[in-house]
């Protein structure tokens, strides 16, 4: 059958990193976000255009699993969290990971399907791969994020309990407070009143005590005039 030529030279393929769509990197050794997401990509010579394009994990070339891969055309095709896209204008493909968990951890490769594997023979050269490791790094949003305390209808009215208990100490010991000194201030007056009273008292009785002594002698005197003769006045 016809079979496909590939340029002369094999392409040289190296890699750009575009870690969360913002900075650039040239590296064999990427990092990404738990959680996030990474995206990698993979440049060629001219006259790969029209070339499959896969990403693979692995860390042996003969375990190297294929996770997705391109039908030759420029239509992104996507398997799970695992996208790619070739952009044939600018001699470019990008594998982007999404959702990265500790597992995306390890060592991967990037390449361009020769023509032994289009026809079935399952065989790569050795020059169109660029192996590339990738790690996940802990999120400074997980680091830094803090669990909810749950609030609960009990929890919000234990709370307005305690506030009102608190709300009701401070407003009423200081009332009881001031009626007790109120208390203690008028009927302080009134103690010594009745103290005062108390003497004064038995001072009064001292004239009524001559008065009926007095009336007693009169009475005698008086019983005793009209039994002895009358009563005569005596000049002091």
């Amino acid at each position: 059958g016809t079979s496909k030529a590939g340029p002369s030279d094999p392409p040289t393929l190296f890699l750009l990193l575009l870690q969360n769509h913002v900075a650039w990197a040239v590296s064999s050794a990427v990092s990404g976000p738990l959680q996030g997401s990474l995206t990698v990509q993979c440049r060629y010579e001219p006259g790969w255009e029209t070339y499959h394009k896969w990403w693979c994990q692995g860390a042996k070339w003969s375990d190297c699993h294929i996770l997705v891969q391109t039908d030759g055309s420029e239509r992104e095709v996507k398997s799970g969290r695992v996208s790619i896209v070739d952009h044939a204008e600018d001699l470019t493909f990008t594998v982007t990971l999404e959702n990265l968990t500790a597992d995306d951890a390890g060592k991967y490769r990037c390449g361009i399907a020769t023509i032994l594997q289009e026809e079935g023979l399952h065989g790569f050269l050795p020059d169109l791969f660029f192996q590339v490791h990738v790690s996940v790094s802990p999120s400074l949003g997980l680091l830094f994020r803090r669990k909810p305390l749950p609030v609960t209808v009990s929890s919000c009215r234990s709370l307005l309990s305690n506030v009102h208990f608190l709300l009701l100490i401070l407003l009423k010991v200081p009332l009881l407070l001031m009626m007790l000194s109120a208390v203690l201030w008028v009927n302080r007056p009134q103690w010594t009143i009745c103290g005062t009273h108390s003497r004064p008292d038995e001072d009064n009785m001292q004239p009524y005590l001559s008065i009926d002594i007095l009336s007693r002698d009169t009475a005698t005197h008086t019983r005793r005039g009209r039994t002895s003769g009358p009563l005569v006045p005596k000049n002091w």
